[in-house]
């Protein structure tokens, strides 16, 4: 099957093909027909599986065949989002294959300016991505109308009921129109997800498409807890004591890996950054320069990782967590390929532990923590409980552990026990002001 068996509309396959993307994932194939149908969609997706573009395009198809507006833009369609981050994924996912079309998009969030925003939905979109408190800011403001929605999307449902936002949807709801049509997308189908849908969707149908969170047996993981402000000098540290190896270097946007980029140059370590601003030229050079040896580290997002083939790649290195759980598979799926051994290495800092927490679940295992020497952090990892309704997630805390400079990752060690914290460390979006928390087609 191929994107263009789906009947989407000729300027998205246009984008698709000029993306490089062929054919669907499986929750794209079953997903699109039923959305592009008028059904309301209950998605049972993990990272990884393609969801993004399961609604994405059919959102776009519906709205292009719909024409465009008559009078000042509203949105028409909005997604929901439990991060920033995501938020910002969904949106360049949404401009990517909606290139060809003239439809209007933007994305409001907290931890950035109201201004720019209301400008933005001022001008027009019809297309709208937020996280949940912030669009109430703009409520509140009224500088958004909603009553023009045709298509809602709850984005990692999950995630949004875990992170406390069930009340801020419920006020959102109430300003959309009940004839809409509603895709709801969650990692999981517990009995609070299945509430929300019974409360909200309208016959829905069900797709679900799992994804393999297994990692080979033959990496070795290890967290190296340190300041967030020293973590550059720490990655510096292990990759001159590592001179022979190739590494791979993930962090979570496109400024930030640009700047570790430059700065690793600087200090005489030559690499190169990928992330969703660079051409495919520019991709396809970056990754010849690392597969030939010119460049020794690779600095990436998860995004423009997507689809690398290294092999036998002996190391990754987490400089930031991910903001969603499941990317830390997709990550360390880089090493440890073909039987060879690998090594996961994350640099975490204290407001990294409900990231932690989420990934150990995701393994159902815990990582062990190596304090390196000259490294050790001035607040411990706050490892918050990131279970729902408060209760542990997994297992006990790992201890920690010192290693000694010379053995980076590996080496002498000796137990180190860090106080536990009920503070979840990841960034949500806590509405009135404050910040908000973060894929083949995505």
């Amino acid at each position: 099957m191929s994107f263009e068996t789906l009947g989407l509309a000729p300027e998205l396959n246009r984008a698709l093909a000029e993306l490089g993307y062929a054919n669907p994932t499986p929750i794209q194939a079953e997903a699109i027909p039923l959305v592009m149908a008028g059904h309301d969609l209950m998605g049972g997706a993990q990272t990884g599986t393609g969801k993004t573009a399961a609604f994405s395009l059919p959102l776009l198809h519906r709205l292009a065949q719909a024409g465009p507006q008559s009078g000042p833009r509203k949105p028409r369609a909005l997604v929901l989002t439990p991060t920033r981050e995501l938020a910002v994924q969904v949106h360049d996912s949404l401009r990517a294959y909606g290139k060809h079309l003239r439809l209007a998009s933007t994305t409001v969030y907290g931890g950035a300016g109201m201004q720019p925003q209301i400008d933005a939905l001022r001008r027009g979109v019809d297309i709208l991505v937020a996280t949940p408190g912030r669009l109430l800011d703009h409520l509140e403001r009224r500088s958004v109308d909603l009553s023009h929605v045709e298509i809602l999307v709850l984005d990692e449902a999950d995630r949004m009921l875990d992170m406390g936002f069930l009340p801020a949807i419920k006020r959102v709801m109430a300003k959309i129109p009940s004839r809409r049509q509603t895709l709801l997308f969650s990692a999981t189908f517990e009995d609070a997800i299945k509430k929300l849908a019974m409360e909200f969707l309208r016959d829905p149908k069900e797709v679900q498409v799992s994804v393999r969170n297994a990692v080979a047996t033959n990496v070795t993981h290890i967290v190296h807890p340190v300041d967030a402000s020293r973590k550059r000098d720490l990655l510096l540290e292990i990759l001159s004591k590592r001179y022979q190896d190739q590494v791979l270097v993930f962090g979570r946007t496109k400024h930030g890996c640009n700047r570790l980029s430059e700065q690793l140059d600087n200090a005489g370590i030559n690499s190169v950054a990928i992330h969703g601003n660079k051409s495919q030229a520019q991709r396809l050079k970056a990754l010849r320069d690392f597969k030939s040896g010119k460049a020794r580290v690779l600095v990436a997002t998860d995004v423009a990782a997507r689809g690398l083939d290294i092999p036998l790649l002996p190391m990754v290195i987490n400089f930031d967590l991910p903001m969603v759980a499941e990317d830390y598979v997709h990550r360390i799926g880089r090493t440890g390929r073909a039987g060879a051994s690998g090594e996961a290495i994350s640099l975490v800092s204290s407001d990294e532990g409900g990231l932690l927490r989420a990934i150990q679940r995701v393994l159902k295992a815990d990582i062990e923590m190596v304090v390196v020497e000259g490294y050790a952090p001035q607040r411990p990892i706050r490892m918050g409980n990131d279970a729902p309704s408060g209760r542990p997630a997994g297992g006990q805390r790992p201890p920690q552990r010192h290693a000694r400079r010379p053995h980076v990752g590996t080496g002498e060690r000796h137990a180190h026990a860090g106080p536990k914290s009920p503070r979840d460390g990841a960034r949500g979006d806590g509405g009135r002001g404050r910040g908000d928390s973060t894929r083949t087609a995505r």
